[in-house]
């Protein structure tokens, strides 16, 4: 069982490419396993992950470097089992440090297992945002790659490319692969980053374990709620999912102008799941749309993960926003569950390194 880990911070386009990477392999015949972790315990990509003839497993409520390594254990031995992949793609949260990852899977001694070059993605329209905002961080995620994956040239500039090339070739220090592409449009080096996993990751002594939790500085929330109403069009869940999207953009700016993480929202509607998502105070917000069965019981979701802004204002911005636009639209809500990561996360962090 050959295992491909894909890190990178919040919002740099994990999801993305290990969907695009899952379904090449399937395609070729390959038997294909998904393991997604999200830092709070609502998955919010939902629908989105869902490839024909792919098995996918969510770990949530927290990081499987730190305080879920028994999740992950246990998700593998399962998939091992019940399922029998060739290969399994992790895409950890964006506040972990893949060679960790790595690392406690190894201890796990899983019987044929090998390991694909260690992948991890950076934003090329907002690296010089990560840098500023989390640097210590943001270098030790660059330590951990074998392959440093420039992702969204359909949208950076020629400038910011080559600025985050410049930056990354002054911070890596293990030679690792540098590629340029973008996993949404399928352009660049994509083919290249398809082919190169492949290979085998790099063999390198084990590292002082770290809390990647706390030197991420990032605070995040997630709640879901059911909607009663059975008769939300597309047109009218659009309107509010940008409108709330918006409102938490501006709040979050006002707290933080230059914050970077992940905001992301998802709606189950009668015969269509919307998407949008959030990746910097910069940049505008992104609407997938998925025609789908029709659901009997409409849910909104939504999870904020954001850098330097306190735990309480991210709680608040985050509900009250959410709860106020429906009620101003005429629309019930009817609170479902909720998730903060708090400094008992970290505690935890702590205790199990």
């Amino acid at each position: 069982m050959k295992v491909i880990i894909i890190g990178g911070f919040l919002g740099s386009g994990k999801t993305t490419t290990l969907l695009k990477l899952g379904k090449y392999l399937n395609d070729k015949g390959e038997k294909i396993a998904i393991i997604v972790n999200e830092i709070g315990e609502i998955g919010v990509d939902g629908t989105t992950l869902d490839i024909e003839g792919v098995e996918t497993r969510e770990i949530t409520n927290g990081c499987i470097c730190c305080t879920l390594k028994i999740d992950m254990e246990q998700a593998l031995d399962s998939l091992a089992e019940e399922y029998g992949p060739d290969t399994v793609i992790i895409e950890p949260t964006g506040v972990a440090f893949p060679r960790q990852i790595k690392e406690e899977i190894e201890l796990m001694k899983i019987a044929d297992m090998e390991f694909s070059p260690i992948i991890n993605l950076i934003d090329g329209s907002r690296f010089d945002l990560e840098i500023e905002q989390v640097p210590k961080f943001i270098k030790t995620q660059i330590e951990d790659a074998d392959i440093l994956g420039i992702n969204k040239i359909d949208v950076a500039t020629d400038e910011q490319i080559n600025k985050v090339k410049a930056l990354l070739q002054h911070y890596n220090n293990n030679d690792a692969r540098i590629l340029e592409f973008s996993a949404k449009e399928n352009e660049g080096n994509f083919e290249e980053l398809i082919e190169t996993i492949s290979g085998e990751g790099k063999q390198r002594e084990h590292s002082a374990k770290q809390n990647s939790i706390a030197e991420s500085n990032v605070s995040s929330h997630a709640i879901e709620f059911a909607i009663e109403s059975n008769d939300l069009e597309i047109k009218k869940g659009h309107e509010l999912a940008n409108g709330i999207v918006d409102s938490i953009l501006s709040q979050f700016i006002h707290l933080n102008p230059d914050f970077i993480g992940h905001i992301k929202m998802s709606m189950d509607l009668p015969e269509t799941f919307l998407k949008i998502s959030l990746t910097s105070s910069t940049n505008k917000p992104e609407i997938e749309i998925f025609e789908r069965e029709n659901v009997a019981n409409p849910k909104v979701r939504a999870l904020a993960a954001v850098t330097n802004i306190r735990q309480d204002e991210v709680v608040k911005i985050l509900e009250n926003t959410i709860e106020e636009t429906f009620t101003e639209m005429g629309i019930a809500l009817q609170r479902i569950q909720q998730h903060t990561d708090t400094k008992n996360i970290i505690n935890l962090c702590d205790n199990s390194i």
